[in-house]
Protein backbone atom coordinates (compact mmCIF):
# COMPACT_ATOMS: atom_id res chain seq x y z
CA UNK A 1 0.00 0.00 0.00
CA UNK A 2 1.52 3.56 -0.78
CA UNK A 3 1.85 6.04 1.23
CA UNK A 4 -0.69 8.26 -0.39
CA UNK A 5 -3.51 5.35 0.31
CA UNK A 6 -2.48 5.33 3.68
CA UNK A 7 -2.75 8.44 4.53
CA UNK A 8 -6.34 8.63 2.91
CA UNK A 9 -7.42 6.08 4.22
CA UNK A 10 -6.43 7.54 7.41
CA UNK A 11 -8.39 10.25 7.27
CA UNK A 12 -11.17 8.46 6.07
CA UNK A 13 -11.25 6.65 9.37
CA UNK A 14 -10.55 9.97 10.96
CA UNK A 15 -13.84 11.45 9.25
CA UNK A 16 -16.31 9.28 10.24
CA UNK A 17 -15.15 9.38 13.82
CA UNK A 18 -15.70 12.76 14.03
CA UNK A 19 -19.09 12.73 12.18
CA UNK A 20 -19.89 9.85 14.27
CA UNK A 21 -19.02 11.95 17.75
CA UNK A 22 -20.69 15.10 15.99
CA UNK A 23 -23.74 13.17 15.76
CA UNK A 24 -23.95 11.94 19.15
CA UNK A 25 -22.96 15.20 20.45
CA UNK A 26 -25.79 17.00 18.33
CA UNK A 27 -23.30 19.15 16.49
CA UNK A 28 -23.25 19.69 12.62
CA UNK A 29 -19.96 17.54 11.22
CA UNK A 30 -18.46 20.81 9.47
CA UNK A 31 -18.77 22.23 12.90
CA UNK A 32 -15.33 20.53 13.36
CA UNK A 33 -12.09 21.02 11.37
CA UNK A 34 -9.08 18.41 11.72
CA UNK A 35 -5.67 19.73 11.46
CA UNK A 36 -3.50 17.31 10.22
CA UNK A 37 -0.26 17.95 12.29
CA UNK A 38 2.93 17.68 10.53
CA UNK A 39 6.04 18.17 12.74
CA UNK A 40 9.08 15.74 11.38
CA UNK A 41 7.01 15.12 8.54
CA UNK A 42 9.08 15.39 5.01
CA UNK A 43 7.62 17.66 2.50
CA UNK A 44 6.86 14.38 0.15
CA UNK A 45 4.96 12.77 2.82
CA UNK A 46 2.96 16.32 3.50
CA UNK A 47 2.33 16.50 -0.34
CA UNK A 48 0.55 12.95 -0.57
CA UNK A 49 -2.19 14.65 2.12
CA UNK A 50 -2.44 17.55 0.34
CA UNK A 51 -3.19 15.78 -2.90
CA UNK A 52 -5.91 14.10 -0.79
CA UNK A 53 -7.65 17.14 -0.49
CA UNK A 54 -6.69 17.99 3.01
CA UNK A 55 -5.80 21.95 3.54
CA UNK A 56 -5.32 22.38 7.18
CA UNK A 57 -2.05 21.78 8.76
CA UNK A 58 -0.38 22.09 11.95
CA UNK A 59 3.54 23.05 12.96
CA UNK A 60 5.62 23.31 15.87
CA UNK A 61 8.67 25.25 15.12
CA UNK A 62 9.15 28.05 12.73
CA UNK A 63 12.20 27.34 10.83
CA UNK A 64 10.62 24.05 10.29
CA UNK A 65 8.37 25.20 9.12
CA UNK A 66 9.97 27.89 6.52
CA UNK A 67 12.09 25.27 5.23
CA UNK A 68 8.61 23.17 4.24
CA UNK A 69 5.70 24.94 3.47
CA UNK A 70 6.40 28.08 1.53
CA UNK A 71 7.25 25.58 -1.52
CA UNK A 72 4.15 24.00 -1.40
CA UNK A 73 1.65 26.94 -0.58
CA UNK A 74 3.04 28.35 -3.75
CA UNK A 75 1.47 25.00 -5.46
CA UNK A 76 -1.52 24.89 -3.11
CA UNK A 77 -2.58 28.32 -1.98
CA UNK A 78 -5.51 27.13 -0.24
CA UNK A 79 -3.75 25.27 2.70
CA UNK A 80 -4.20 26.81 6.08
CA UNK A 81 -0.85 26.18 8.27
CA UNK A 82 -1.26 26.82 12.01
CA UNK A 83 1.57 27.39 14.67
CA UNK A 84 1.00 25.21 17.08
CA UNK A 85 4.32 25.53 19.08
CA UNK A 86 6.15 27.58 21.29
CA UNK A 87 6.69 30.97 19.94
CA UNK A 88 10.14 32.92 20.29
CA UNK A 89 9.77 36.43 20.31
CA UNK A 90 12.72 36.74 17.92
CA UNK A 91 11.22 34.50 15.66
CA UNK A 92 7.60 36.37 15.50
CA UNK A 93 8.49 37.99 12.04
CA UNK A 94 8.97 34.84 10.43
CA UNK A 95 6.31 33.27 11.66
CA UNK A 96 3.91 35.99 10.31
CA UNK A 97 5.46 35.75 7.19
CA UNK A 98 4.71 31.71 6.94
CA UNK A 99 1.47 30.98 8.97
CA UNK A 100 -1.80 31.77 8.35
CA UNK A 101 -2.65 31.25 11.96
CA UNK A 102 -0.85 31.57 15.21
CA UNK A 103 -2.62 29.58 18.28
CA UNK A 104 0.39 30.31 20.97
CA UNK A 105 -0.03 33.62 21.66
CA UNK A 106 0.68 32.99 24.89
CA UNK A 107 2.22 36.19 26.86
CA UNK A 108 2.54 40.30 26.40
CA UNK A 109 5.43 39.87 24.78
CA UNK A 110 4.50 37.86 21.86
CA UNK A 111 1.24 40.43 22.07
CA UNK A 112 3.34 43.35 21.75
CA UNK A 113 5.92 41.94 18.91
CA UNK A 114 2.49 40.94 16.69
CA UNK A 115 1.64 44.28 17.24
CA UNK A 116 4.80 45.44 16.14
CA UNK A 117 4.94 44.08 12.55
CA UNK A 118 0.81 44.83 12.43
CA UNK A 119 2.35 48.32 11.07
CA UNK A 120 4.64 46.77 8.60
CA UNK A 121 2.22 44.04 6.47
CA UNK A 122 -0.86 44.01 5.34
CA UNK A 123 -2.23 41.34 7.06
CA UNK A 124 -1.66 38.81 10.36
CA UNK A 125 -2.22 35.83 10.79
CA UNK A 126 -5.34 34.81 12.63
CA UNK A 127 -4.54 35.02 16.15
CA UNK A 128 -5.17 32.25 19.14
CA UNK A 129 -4.42 33.01 22.54
CA UNK A 130 -3.10 29.70 24.59
CA UNK A 131 -4.17 28.31 27.90
CA UNK A 132 -2.45 26.76 30.30
CA UNK A 133 -5.77 24.90 31.51
CA UNK A 134 -4.24 22.60 33.52
CA UNK A 135 -1.92 25.41 35.05
CA UNK A 136 0.65 22.98 34.26
CA UNK A 137 4.45 24.26 35.03
CA UNK A 138 5.98 22.79 31.89
CA UNK A 139 3.35 23.92 29.83
CA UNK A 140 3.34 27.58 28.34
CA UNK A 141 -0.10 29.90 27.99
CA UNK A 142 -2.19 31.85 30.14
CA UNK A 143 -3.26 31.52 33.14
CA UNK A 144 -7.02 30.47 32.73
CA UNK A 145 -8.21 32.97 35.43
CA UNK A 146 -6.32 35.82 33.59
CA UNK A 147 -7.00 34.94 29.98
CA UNK A 148 -9.82 36.71 29.33
CA UNK A 149 -9.06 40.38 30.14
CA UNK A 150 -5.80 39.58 27.89
CA UNK A 151 -8.21 38.40 25.15
CA UNK A 152 -9.75 41.84 25.91
CA UNK A 153 -6.54 43.48 26.28
CA UNK A 154 -4.85 42.32 23.30
CA UNK A 155 -8.18 43.26 20.92
CA UNK A 156 -8.58 46.82 22.65
CA UNK A 157 -4.77 47.41 21.27
CA UNK A 158 -5.75 46.16 17.96
CA UNK A 159 -4.96 42.80 17.66
CA UNK A 160 -7.85 40.64 16.52
CA UNK A 161 -8.00 37.55 18.85
CA UNK A 162 -10.08 34.84 16.65
CA UNK A 163 -9.71 31.81 18.91
CA UNK A 164 -8.35 29.88 22.40
CA UNK A 165 -5.95 26.92 22.69
CA UNK A 166 -5.70 23.96 24.81
CA UNK A 167 -4.17 20.81 25.98
CA UNK A 168 -5.45 18.58 28.62
CA UNK A 169 -3.19 17.37 31.43
CA UNK A 170 -1.73 13.94 30.44
CA UNK A 171 -3.41 11.06 32.61
CA UNK A 172 -6.41 12.90 34.17
CA UNK A 173 -9.69 13.12 31.87
CA UNK A 174 -9.91 15.70 30.03
CA UNK A 175 -13.22 16.73 29.56
CA UNK A 176 -13.42 19.15 32.23
CA UNK A 177 -10.20 21.05 31.18
CA UNK A 178 -12.25 21.32 27.43
CA UNK A 179 -15.02 22.74 29.43
CA UNK A 180 -12.69 25.49 31.03
CA UNK A 181 -11.49 26.09 27.78
CA UNK A 182 -15.19 26.07 26.37
CA UNK A 183 -16.55 28.76 29.20
CA UNK A 184 -13.31 30.84 28.65
CA UNK A 185 -13.68 31.50 24.29
CA UNK A 186 -17.34 32.19 25.65
CA UNK A 187 -16.67 34.64 28.06
CA UNK A 188 -14.30 35.91 25.43
CA UNK A 189 -16.73 35.76 22.94
CA UNK A 190 -14.44 33.86 20.59
CA UNK A 191 -15.51 31.10 18.28
CA UNK A 192 -12.53 29.32 17.49
CA UNK A 193 -11.63 26.42 19.83
CA UNK A 194 -8.19 24.72 18.94
CA UNK A 195 -8.57 21.90 21.67
CA UNK A 196 -8.26 17.92 21.25
CA UNK A 197 -5.27 15.63 19.85
CA UNK A 198 -5.09 12.09 18.66
CA UNK A 199 -5.54 10.38 22.35
CA UNK A 200 -8.58 12.62 23.65
CA UNK A 201 -10.24 14.87 20.42
CA UNK A 202 -13.42 12.40 21.29
CA UNK A 203 -13.69 14.49 24.80
CA UNK A 204 -12.77 17.77 22.80
CA UNK A 205 -15.37 17.29 20.44
CA UNK A 206 -18.41 16.57 23.12
CA UNK A 207 -16.68 19.59 24.60
CA UNK A 208 -16.99 22.08 21.98
CA UNK A 209 -13.81 22.03 19.88
CA UNK A 210 -13.64 23.54 16.64
CA UNK A 211 -10.59 22.07 15.32
CA UNK A 212 -9.24 19.04 16.53
CA UNK A 213 -4.82 18.32 16.54
CA UNK A 214 -3.97 15.08 15.22
CA UNK A 215 -0.43 13.77 13.85
CA UNK A 216 0.26 9.85 14.29
CA UNK A 217 -3.22 9.22 12.96
CA UNK A 218 -3.01 10.44 9.73
CA UNK A 219 1.16 9.81 8.79
CA UNK A 220 1.99 7.05 11.49
CA UNK A 221 5.28 6.96 12.81
CA UNK A 222 7.16 10.22 12.97
CA UNK A 223 10.31 8.54 12.19
CA UNK A 224 9.03 7.12 9.22
CA UNK A 225 8.19 10.63 7.91
CA UNK A 226 11.35 12.34 9.22
CA UNK A 227 12.05 16.03 7.83
CA UNK A 228 14.71 15.12 4.73
CA UNK A 229 16.34 17.61 2.40
CA UNK A 230 14.50 15.58 -0.41
CA UNK A 231 13.67 16.78 -4.19
CA UNK A 232 9.90 17.27 -4.47
CA UNK A 233 7.99 17.48 -7.67
CA UNK A 234 4.83 19.45 -6.79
Amino acid sequence: MSSKTKIFDNLINIKEEVKSCCKSANRKTNSVKIMAVSKNISRSIIIEAVKTGHRIFGENRVQEALKKWPVIKDSYPKIKLHMIGPLQSNKTKQAIEVFDVIETVDREKIALEILKYKKKTKTLPDLYVQINIGEEKQKNGYLPHKSVDFIKECNLSGLNIVGVMGIAPLREPPAPYFALLKNIANEAGVKNISMGMSGDFKDAIYMGATIIRVGTMIFGNREAGILKGDNIEL
